[in-house]
């Protein structure tokens, strides 16, 4: 997956204008990047990534079904 970036000292000087404490926000920059290094988030270029490759898959067995229906099909008809 593609890294998301994240301004961590813009978030410190966000919560520390909005009058939490220095600690606090400190330890909520360094929980909030611990569960970003933790999680796996898809980024729309994952998802169009994944997006073409099921097409691709979707595609190659409508082309197998084809095939098999033309066999049975020919079988079928002598």
């Amino acid at each position: 997956m593609t890294a998301i970036t994240f301004d961590t000292l813009k978030f410190v000087q966000t919560l520390k204008s909005a009058g939490i404490d220095e600690r606090q926000v400190e330890a909520f920059s360094r929980a909030f990047r611990e569960a970003q290094h933790e999680s796996d988030l898809a980024t729309k270029a994952d998802l169009r990534e994944t997006e073409q490759r099921l097409f691709a898959k979707v595609a190659g067995t409508q082309v197998l079904v084809i095939v098999a229906i033309t066999a049975i099909l020919k079988f079928l008809m002598g």
